[in-house]
């Protein structure tokens, strides 16, 4: 599995290229034990927490939300970091880094969930967050469930893959759980909430899509999906632990967290699927069916080549599609105020018709 983190840091990790990645870092942070233990017997605060697994919608789940912890990580011209701890399940507290520009009220805000095994380090890159903040946007990043500061407290056998339901499913009530918490700060544009994703954070960005309708713009690149064929024919797959992983009992568990099913449910109004069909990571079959079960509306762009991609990248030019259409969004007020002249006029041609 060691080996196979470190390629796929290689292959992976293109974070729309506006990330500096430490691959000795990634894998230093994943396999150093934690001290103290983070999941201690002795805390209580969730007692009565419950968290179904086999679905991405919370409405199964019962998690509570404690105080965040709220440390300021820095103040730079022309932004300010947050680093805020939030937890609302027992022995998994998520850092948050949050980044806003200066001189913008409440601006438009977007998440950033890069692909297993990517840690913090992107986060806490200065070049990246002038990059994420320039334009006038806020930036919120985490990272996904047993990934970075968040692997702690379990056999070293226990990973991402070979606990992929329990990643997506509670990665993606993190999303939801992350929206609440931004909704309640009340400095943030909650009306204009993107999300930029990639590798198996692209899969858990359609999930929440798929059943939170606050995502309004969602762009993912080369999303993890079709399972069976996945992890069977997966390079990022250890060949020595395959096996385990194409069984009818872990079928069975990741089936109702297939993103090639959740694709057509995105609720997003606008959604972009980037495809690096150059990226072995996903076999092509997956491609494939990955491309054909995206809504009729989304827009596709196909990276045949790592000098296409890399093409596509410069200046930060691939933000410039999540921008504009956040940007485009109506305003709520003024929806509101055309719902209402709309519903006065069709009362009246109704009176007219029907003296």
């Amino acid at each position: 599995m060691f080996r196979k983190i470190l390629s796929s840091a290689v292959i992976g990790k293109f974070a729309f290229g506006i990330a500096v990645l430490f691959l000795a870092q990634f894998a230093a942070a994943q396999f150093e034990p934690a001290l103290p233990p983070i999941a201690d017997p002795r805390d209580t605060r969730f007692r009565g927490v419950q968290e179904d697994w086999s679905s991405p919608a919370l409405n199964a789940s019962s998690l509570k939300p404690i105080q965040p912890l709220v440390f300021d990580a820095g103040d730079y011209p022309g932004y300010s970091v947050e680093l805020i701890q939030v937890q609302w399940r027992w022995g998994d507290p998520l850092d948050l880094y949050v980044m806003k520009p200066k001189g913008v009220k409440k601006p438009a805000v977007i998440l950033y969930l890069y692909s297993y095994p990517s840690d913090t380090d992107t986060f806490k890159d200065e070049a990246w967050q002038r990059a994420v903040t320039k334009d006038g946007f806020a930036a919120v990043g985490f990272v996904t469930a047993l990934t970075g500061h968040r692997y702690h407290d379990r056999p070293m056998k226990e990973w991402f893959i070979s606990e992929l339901q329990e990643c997506l499913a509670v990665s993606a009530h993190d999303v939801q759980m992350v929206l609440n918490y931004l909704a309640k700060r009340g400095d943030l544009d909650m009306d204009r909430v993107g999300m930029v994703a990639e590798g198996s954070g692209a899969s858990v960005g359609i999930l929440a899509s798929a059943v939170d309708p606050r995502i309004k713009v969602l762009d993912t690149l080369d999303p993890w999906g079709d399972w069976p064929i996945w992890v069977a024919t997966s390079p990022f797959v250890p060949q020595e632990e395959r096996a385990s992983y194409v069984t009818p009992e872990y079928l069975k568990k990741v089936a109702t967290l297939e993103p090639i099913d959740w694709l057509p449910k995105i609720k997003a109004r606008k959604f972009r699927l980037q495809d690096a069909t150059f990226d072995s990571e996903t076999p092509d079959a997956v491609h494939s069916k990955l491309r054909a079960a995206i809504p009729a509306s989304a827009a596709v762009v196909i990276y045949n080549t790592m000098k296409d991609y890399q093409a596509a990248i410069i200046d930060n030019k691939q933000m410039d599609w999540m921008h504009k259409e956040l940007l485009a969004l109506p305003d709520p007020a003024e929806a509101t105020a055309v719902a209402g002249r709309s519903s006065s006029a069709s009362s009246r041609d109704l009176v007219h018709i029907n003296p």
